[in-house]
């Protein structure tokens, strides 16, 4: 297959880019930095981000995308940033594909800030969505956009919904600030009580799955969880993270919840257990693999 990745510098997007090139595919990447060593790279103004040209002078079987903001406290703080980059983006590659290669298939990473707080666990893909922030409600619109172009002008479109992502590579969120707190506090301090699960999956069971989408995904505008369907307390997190540290440090929950923060996830994840998902890297050796690499760039 010949496949364009949209954010191919980014955490997700670098992952994606690896598998597919070392799966024999011919893969080009696409992001705002600059590369002046991959001949297979095309490089997006930052603020101004236009795709017809690279839609007009190639042809692709899949174009996966990637970028996007990916912080919901930004989405607050800065909202129209948070649109043009999760929402607007999304419709300007959709258009360019409908311009010149509508046979094109999309896949769309999408997140699981769309549910907000659920009203039943797992949560599955029909639930309600009431997202919390302006970077779920971001991401709720940019589903809606695939679905439009697959209704409207056929093009083959699916969004992925991703739960907690985690895994070597990622600088921030949960794993990154305990690393941080940890080398910085004797007590160290989290938001909320502890209590708040999540479900999350590392990035190379995300590239897993995003490959079991492009051969088994009707790509109808529909949207599929990508999660391990487990659920995890931030609490059980923290302590096992102090485990493999080998750290006698106390651990402190501040009972302040994050505004655009939900309380509890637990994916359904029937239709991606269909195709053949399951998870390689248990959630034991993905923090020790983490904090591995952590303590190499560090």
């Amino acid at each position: 297959m010949k496949i364009l990745v949209i954010g191919s510098k980014g955490f997700i997007g670098f992952s994606v880019y690896n598998f597919f090139t070392q799966n024999n595919h011919e893969v080009f990447g696409c992001d705002v930095v600059t590369d002046y060593v991959d001949k297979n790279y095309f490089q997006i103004d930052a603020t101004n981000s236009d795709y017809h040209q690279i839609f007009e002078k190639n042809e692709f079987d899949v174009c996966i995308n990637c970028s996007g903001a990916a912080s919901v406290p930004l989405s607050l703080e800065f909202p129209l940033k948070d649109f043009s980059l999760n929402t607007l983006n999304v419709f300007k590659i959709l258009d360019a594909i409908r311009t010149y290669q509508p046979k094109c298939r999309f896949i769309n990473l999408s997140s699981a800030a769309v549910y907000g707080n659920p009203e039943s666990l797992p949560i599955k893909e029909d639930a309600v969505l009431k997202p919390l922030s302006p970077y779920g409600i971001h991401k709720r619109q940019a589903e809606q956009i695939c679905k439009e172009f697959y209704d409207y002008y056929q093009i083959p479109t699916c969004s992925a919904r991703i739960f907690s992502a985690y895994g070597n590579g990622l600088k921030k969120q949960l794993l990154w600030d305990l690393f941080n707190k940890f080398n910085s506090q004797q007590t160290v301090e989290l938001f909320g009580t502890g209590d708040e699960t999540r479900d999350f999956i590392h990035v190379d069971d995300i590239v897993q799955a995003i490959n079991l989408i492009i051969h088994n995904a009707d790509f109808v505008g529909e949207s599929i969880n990508l999660a391990n369907g487990e659920e995890y307390s931030i609490k059980f997190i923290a302590e096992l993270y102090k485990t493999n540290l080998k750290s006698d440090q106390l651990i402190k929950f501040n009972k302040v919840v994050k505004a655009g923060d939900p309380l509890n996830w637990k994916a359904d994840i029937s239709i991606l257990k269909s195709m053949g998902y399951h998870p390689t890297i248990s959630i034991e050796k993905g923090i020790n693999d983490y904090i591995v690499w952590v303590k190499g760039v560090n």
